[in-house]
């Protein structure tokens, strides 16, 4: 199975059709995210490894999951307003998705085939590495902090890959 996902489009916060072909170049972290988990602090980690790399080119895509424990059931407004207020998110936060079940969106279904460990998304803030040619290399689940030196590690060799 590929693990590109260059062929796979998702929805913006304000409703547009985004192929994912135009963060080619860039390093992606995907991630779903929920504002009532225990992992919801981990926005801060996220935001400051966007700090950091953007300018290397790291582009964190945040994607609203409503699939584990019902926390995330506010609208995409309420979502961005909270990020915003809280942890000073300017990454992009993208339409909410179903990250597994029957209406999983497409990206997840590649994402969960596509690299090791196999499988559905277990909880919030599960991320996948993707690398400058729209690869997925690397897959963490949501224990796994964002100033873990694992993660880190990964998005600073595939930055300079």
């Amino acid at each position: 199975m590929t693990t590109s996902v260059v062929d796979i489009a998702v929805t913006t916060a304000w409703g547009e059709e985004k192929p994912l072909k135009d963060y080619l170049g860039n390093v992606l972290l995907i991630v779903n995210v929920a504002s009532y988990c225990g992992y919801t602090p981990q926005y801060k980690g996220l935001e400051a490894l966007n700090e950091k790399y953007r300018d290397a080119g790291l582009r964190i895509l945040a994607f609203p999951c409503n699939d584990f424990g019902a926390q995330e059931p506010d609208n995409l407004e309420k979502i961005e307003e909270f990020c915003s207020t809280n942890y000073g998110v300017t990454f992009d936060l993208l339409d909410k998705v179903h990250a597994k079940g029957p209406e999983q969106h497409p990206l997840y279904a590649r994402l969960t085939q596509g690299v090791d460990p196999q499988g559905e998304v277990a909880w919030n803030f599960e991320k996948f590495l993707i690398d400058r040619s729209g690869n997925a290399i690397a897959r963490f689940k949501s224990a796994v902090s964002p100033d873990s030196p694992e993660l880190v590690n990964a998005i600073e060799a595939a930055l300079k890959g």
